[in-house]
């Protein structure tokens, strides 16, 4: 087992990549970060965990090499596992980078990247910023994003709580839900799935949306034009689906 610790007063970066395994983030306060990293020990002598300036970089020198960011994660190849595990201060930025193994995130980033192939994406918190999530063949969740959030699963479902800004969601086999959206574009594409998108209590919505095979639906008043809806905001919602139903609906 190895643990590593670094003074990471923000801004600083997590950047971790591996090839399969599992990935947890946990924010905390203060400005260390430390990593652990746990698990058969063939694998773990091939786990490099550094700092470059502002960033910390977990990376994988094994047989098969892949790129680095700085990250959490536990990890497996066939039976054996290799875990790594990190803190880093609350609003941190994170990118992390799998080829099979589920990605969890607890507490509050300032921004976050993702990409995995076999794996589920679960965000519990906020990222204070702007979200970038991609997944193949396993379900995406997170909580809540200040800023924009791009979503992009294949053969998975994608969930997002409340967004600040815009959203830009792609789903092949898989449903997508927006709770709650309280201004800016949505746009969806959706082949085999339903999409559903949540409007924040006092917004109104602009629809431009079809789908070749399912129904269109709306609780929220539409407005012709964008921004006509009276008083408050709008979102602009543009998108269309394939083999799917889209709902729009009041969020509570």
């Amino acid at each position: 087992m190895g643990e590593h610790r670094f003074h990471t007063p923000l801004p600083m970066t997590l950047d971790a990549g591996i090839p399969a395994g599992d990935i947890k983030v946990e924010t905390v306060d203060g400005d260390e970060t430390w990593i652990e990293v746990d698990g058969d020990a063939k694998l773990v002598e091939h786990v490099e965990v550094r700092q470059e300036g502002n960033r910390v970089v977990v990376e994988f020198r094994g047989k098969k090499p892949f790129g680095i960011t700085i990250a959490i994660g536990d990890f497996s190849f066939g039976g054996d596992r290799l875990s790594v595990r990190a803190h880093v201060p609350h609003g941190a930025d994170a990118k992390l980078m799998t080829t099979s193994a589920d990605i969890g995130v607890t507490g509050r980033l300032r921004r976050l990247e993702t990409k995995t192939t076999s794996g589920d994406v679960r965000v519990v918190g906020e990222i204070e910023q702007d979200a970038r999530l991609k997944t193949v063949s396993g379900d995406t969740r997170i909580d809540r994003v200040g800023g924009d959030l791009a979503l992009q699963s294949v053969s998975g479902d994608l969930w997002a709580g409340w967004v600040g800004g815009s959203v830009e969601s792609k789903s092949v086999s898989g449903d997508i839900r927006l709770e709650s959206l309280r201004e800016g574009s949505a746009s969806f594409t959706s082949v085999s799935g339903d999409v559903a998108v949540g409007i924040a209590p006092g917004s109104f919505v602009d629809v431009d949306a079809g789908s070749v095979s399912g129904d269109l639906g709306s609780e929220v008043p539409l407005s012709s034009e964008p921004g006509d809806g009276g008083d408050g905001p709008t979102v602009i919602l543009r998108g269309k689906t394939v083999s799917g139903d889209v709902r729009v609906f009041r969020a509570a």
